[in-house]
């Protein structure tokens, strides 16, 4: 079995692969501040409560935009992996040209899920990715990654508009009775979801001008579920692209 991490700056998904059927995974909530013993504990723990063996790993790899966590955690795959964990990284193959200024650049996770979307949906794609930000990550009709859009995510938007006032909370991402709020709640909750679906469909519909044709809009990430249904220009919700990415990524650099 290939055991596969996504370490993101506010959850962490867990995969685990039989052949390139994925069997189990996990969404955990990510500490910067775990040591190496308690991200042990950790997966032990989840391993030990779904019957998974570690005697049956064949690998693992790791996509990480967290690095304070990254050698901890690294550290305690060496109890469940013989050979070295395979980081996603500046030089790893992918298969896929990095059409940016600076390729390096590009956060980990944004090549995996663009490498996944090509293989999964074909090209052009658009991966739009709901986390701690909102990423758009583009593939070109040859496939080639052409680079993307990177802006603040839903609850990002939520933590700031509570911090910067002071009459106004955190509420329920819900849908309200209507886009005209009756309440300080609904206005909010407004504001925040259809404001943010108008804003995705908003630069998809600019990238996709910019391609010149109708391209097909991937969702994924935590909060895609939440935000997809309320968009005109996204259908596709594929919540474990990212962990479908890692395993092609650890297939094609054995």
């Amino acid at each position: 079995m290939l055991l596969t991490i996504d370490l993101g700056n506010t959850q962490t998904a867990v995969g685990l692969f039989d052949a390139d059927r994925l069997a189990l995974h996990w969404r955990l909530s990510t500490v910067r501040e775990r040591t190496a013993d308690e991200y042990r504990l950790l997966l032990h723990g989840l391993f030990e409560q779904d019957g998974v063996d570690p005697e049956r790993f064949q690998g693992a790899i790791l996509s990480s935009v967290v690095p304070r966590a990254t050698a901890p955690l690294l550290a305690a795959l060496r109890h469940f992996v013989v050979d070295e964990t395979l980081v996603v990284g500046p030089g790893i193959k992918t298969g896929m040209p990095i059409l940016i200024d600076n390729p390096r650049e590009v956060g980990a996770d944004r090549v995996v899920n663009a490498v996944a979307a090509r293989a999964r949906y074909g090209t052009p794609v658009i991966v739009v990715d709901f986390g701690t930000s909102t990423n758009f990550d583009i593939v070109s009709e040859n496939g080639e990654y052409l680079g993307g859009v990177i802006g603040p995510g839903l609850e990002v938007s939520m933590d700031a508009l509570v911090a910067a006032t002071s009459a106004l909370r955190r509420v329920e991402l819900k849908p309200p009775r209507s886009v005209i709020g009756k309440g300080t709640i609904e206005a909010i909750q407004a504001g925040l979801l259809y404001g943010h679906a108008g804003y995705v469909d908003g630069l998809v519909g600019r990238i996709r001008a910019e391609l010149g044709g109708e391209v097909e809009a991937v969702a994924t990430g935590g909060l895609a579920w939440t935000i997809v249904e309320h968009c005109r220009t996204v259908s596709i919700v594929d919540e474990n692209l990212t962990l479908d990415g890692l395993q092609m990524l650890f297939v094609m650099n054995q």
